[in-house]
């Protein structure tokens, strides 16, 4: 355990020394921002079906922010490791690969959570300025846990392209397409004849899921569909560490 807590903080640590992290931070917080902008100017003026939580989990802008950072987080985490060769060192260190996998997606994870901290003052400021605008914790929780879940599934999948190459932009690239083929996947029910087709394609729509986590609505298939989905990735991951190691 005291290897692990050692190799996430030299992870995290990683971030916040590279003036990469700061952009993507400013990157991610003004998207958010102009979609909290947008989202007052619809309440103002009394758009109907329109609520907080759709607005913020569902747009287009949290699709977009999401896919494009996603890769940008995961892109260094072990090609880098490859491209200079420090993987070789790390591996005859006392640590197994599983130490170095977890430590690795353990201070990607904690970097998105970080990125989502500050819009938590979204929040205090309709509560604080606005009293008669309704903003129920409850869907508020679960829009946190959607776009949490959604983002440890993704992170694996890119930390996975990550340790497949030497060539970070070809990490970033192949971790773009995986994650973009996971999403457009939840698209099949609307393009699709199949009956089957349409019922595994809302199984896995990533769209639908936020939809009911911005409305409340906490449903454990999509919860155990993303950790699953997440520890098969990094069990991957290991194993592709492992096959490296003796060759």
């Amino acid at each position: 355990m005291r290897t692990f807590l050692i190799l996430w903080k030299r992870e995290l640590a990683a971030y916040f020394l590279s003036p990469i992290a700061y952009v993507m931070m400013m990157f991610f917080l003004a998207v958010m921002g102009y979609t909290f902008w947008m989202l007052l100017n619809i309440l103002a003026h009394g758009v109907v079906g329109a609520t907080v939580m759709n607005e913020l989990f569902g747009s287009i802008f949290f699709w977009i922010t999401l896919l494009i950072l996603i890769p940008l987080i995961t892109m260094r985490l072990l090609a880098e490791e490859n491209r200079s060769g420090t993987i070789e060192l790390l591996m005859t260190a006392p640590v197994t690969e599983a130490q170095v996998v977890l430590a690795k997606y353990a201070g990607a994870l904690s970097f998105y959570f970080i990125m989502w901290m500050p819009t938590l003052a979204y929040v205090y400021v309709l509560r604080r300025y606005d009293p008669l605008m309704s903003v129920d914790l409850g869907p508020l929780a679960a829009g946190y846990l959607g776009a949490l879940l959604l983002g440890a599934f993704y992170l694996s999948a890119g930390l996975l392209m990550s340790a497949l190459t030497r060539n970070q932009i070809v990490a970033a690239m192949s971790a773009f397409a995986m994650v973009t083929l996971a999403f457009f996947a939840g698209f099949m029910p609307y393009i699709s004849r199949s009956e089957t087709v349409r019922d595994a394609g809302r199984n896995f729509s990533a769209v639908m899921h936020m939809m009911d986590f911005s409305r409340g609505m906490v449903d454990t298939r999509p919860a155990v569909l993303y950790l699953t989905g997440a520890a098969f990735l990094l069990f991957t991951t290991v194993k592709i560490l492992e096959m490296k190691k003796w060759k």
